[in-house]
């Protein structure tokens, strides 16, 4: 007698089946393969980022200090650009160090 090697895919896991070979041993293991993997649960779906409309309404429930340093991080990215444009901006000076400047500075002033 023969033996056959049969690999199962599953939701837990692999598994290795010994069968003997031809008969209706081996037949009926392939319909059961094919109808576990019918009726195994799906696997869960990979995290995704959020949707604007999700993030609309936790924006809503941002903390008063979230929402003024979104405010400050906002105006900094205004100031910049029109720095920027105009020349004013430091050679050397990157997004990051202006940033930190300009919100050290906004803090101080209480914005």
């Amino acid at each position: 007698m023969k033996i056959l090697a049969a690999v199962t895919a599953t939701a837990v896991g692999i598994a290795l089946i010994m069968l003997p070979a031809g008969g209706a041993v081996a037949q009926q293991a392939k319909s059961d393969s094919s109808s576990a993997s019918t009726s195994a649960p799906a696997a869960p779906a990979a995290k995704t980022k959020k949707s604007k409309s999700s993030t609309a309404k936790s924006a809503s429930k941002t903390s008063a200090g979230r929402q003024a340093a979104i405010e400050r991080q906002r105006a900094c990215g205004a100031e910049w650009k029109a720095d920027k444009d105009a020349g004013k901006v430091a050679a050397g000076m990157t997004w990051p160090k202006y940033w930190s400047a300009c919100n050290k500075r906004k803090k101080a002033a209480g914005t």
